[in-house]
């Protein structure tokens, strides 16, 4: 990863108001996966508008990841687990073709 010395990334603050089930699958998301809250709603925004918004031009997943060689907070085995981060884990039952 490359160094943010000399550079701030600017982070907006949002506030988000949960039901107690919901507070209860994110706690227990936590948990599982040892992510931040704060993280793991990030990717649950991402994830959702890679669903929602899947219309993108063939080649913006790679512009995705060219941006979190600069991010400190970008995990460290992206290289290897690119395709999880860009996708999320295959469902369950779900066959691969290869």
């Amino acid at each position: 990863m490359s160094s943010t010395k000399g550079t701030r990334q600017v982070r907006e603050p949002v506030q988000v108001y949960l039901d107690p089930p919901d507070v209860g699958l994110l706690d227990e998301l936590v948990r599982a996966t040892g992510l931040a809250k704060a993280e793991l709603l990030r990717r649950g925004l991402r994830r959702l508008s890679a669903d929602t918004l899947g219309d993108k031009a063939p080649g913006w997943s790679v512009e995705r990841l060219i941006g979190m060689v600069d991010d400190p907070a970008a995990p460290a085995d992206l290289a290897v687990q690119h395709d999880q981060y860009l996708y999320g884990k295959p469902k369950r039952g779900r066959s691969r073709v290869r």
